[in-house]
């Protein structure tokens, strides 16, 4: 079994480190020491080229007292002298992000697992690509037409504007086609017709939340959870456990979800969290998606992250036998 890991993190991840279990990362990373891992944080910024290699400036984590902390000094890697890199820092997908996706272009993927792959990362937009699954979500349109996006709205009455690139909800607009906003709420968001927006066909079961489905490898998992919308809001939008209640998958939620499960795992997407209404799939979350541990922990009774490590550790266990293997073959 692999040893030694790198989570790249986000920044607010690593300012507020310790102690943080509303983070998916946080139970990801203690269950790694736990189990005698050697784990390495960084930020996007600290990737970079050297002598045409791809490098990292990580501090070293460790246990203490059931918690998890990290060494302030940093310490200059290859990304190759880690088994495995979980790269997952949150939106926005900007230049910054693209910048740090690209720095892995520079790493042996044989050698090291990537999880997820940042090449594909930056070729999967979490709002765009839903439409590679047409039967599985809910009629939409990606443009920055002003004209386009007041017709729809026109046509199907309510809507939903998304911004292509954020998370966690943001700048995401409830459009209905007699608000005396809707011209300035389409106009800021798509900075007078120049950036593409996703606009959605408003589901009226979106009054009761969106469920989180929970992909890890080509497993769907069967513990979700709901999340509701906050107060004054149509949208899930605060981090509480007031807004969460347990849900079950529905049979075709099951099999929408295996499918892109088993599309999206061979592309190196292997980390998924699938957010449905309806039974169908609002958002495709690839970069940095919530697994809920604590919140399906208290719901369900259970310690989730003992699952999630063990389809965890089968992954990186087959990738590895795999090169094993292809080093005999040799």
């Amino acid at each position: 079994m692999s040893k030694n890991i790198l989570f790249i993190i986000d920044e607010v991840e690593l300012k507020y480190f310790e102690f943080n279990d509303l983070v998916t990362n946080f139970w990801f990373i203690k269950e790694f020491l736990k189990r005698n891992y050697s784990v390495n944080i960084a930020v996007k910024s600290d990737l970079f080229i050297e002598n045409f290699k791809a490098c990292v400036m990580a501090r070293m984590s460790y246990l203490k007292d059931n918690n998890i902390f990290y060494n302030k000094e940093l310490t200059k890697f290859w990304v190759n002298d880690f088994d495995v890199v979980f790269f997952r820092p949150d939106p926005p997908v900007d230049i910054n992000y693209i910048n740090a996706c690209y720095v892995f272009d520079y790493v042996d993927k044989e050698k090291t697992l990537l999880l997820n792959n940042p090449s594909e990362i930056k070729n999967f937009n979490e709002k765009f690509h839903i439409n590679y699954f047409p039967k599985f979500v809910p009629e939409n349109i990606v443009t920055s037409s002003l004209q386009t996006i007041l017709e729809f709205v026109e046509e199907k009455e309510e809507a939903i504007l998304k911004p292509l690139n954020r998370c966690f909800g943001s700048g995401v607009y409830y459009l209905n086609k007699n608000d005396k906003n809707l011209l300035t709420i389409i106009n800021n968001m798509t900075e007078e017709g120049k950036v593409n927006v996703m606009v959605q066909k408003y589901l009226p079961e979106a009054k009761n939340g969106d469920k989180r489905i929970l992909i890890i490898g080509d497993k769907v998992l069967d513990e979700c959870i709901q999340k509701l919308p906050g107060n004054h809001n149509f949208k899930f939008s605060i981090h509480s456990d007031r807004y969460f209640k347990d849900s079950k998958l529905t049979e075709n939620e099951k099999n929408m979800a295996q499918e892109v499960a088993n599309q999206l795992s061979k592309r190196g997407l292997y980390l998924i969290g699938l957010d449905v209404i309806s039974e169908k799939i609002i958002e495709i979350n690839v970069t940095s998606p919530c697994y809920f541990i604590r919140e399906i922990n208290q719901h369900y009774n259970i310690h989730f992250e003992d699952k999630i490590m063990g389809y965890l550790e089968e992954i990186i266990e087959k990738h590895f036998s795999k090169e094993r293997l292809y080093a005999l073959n040799k």
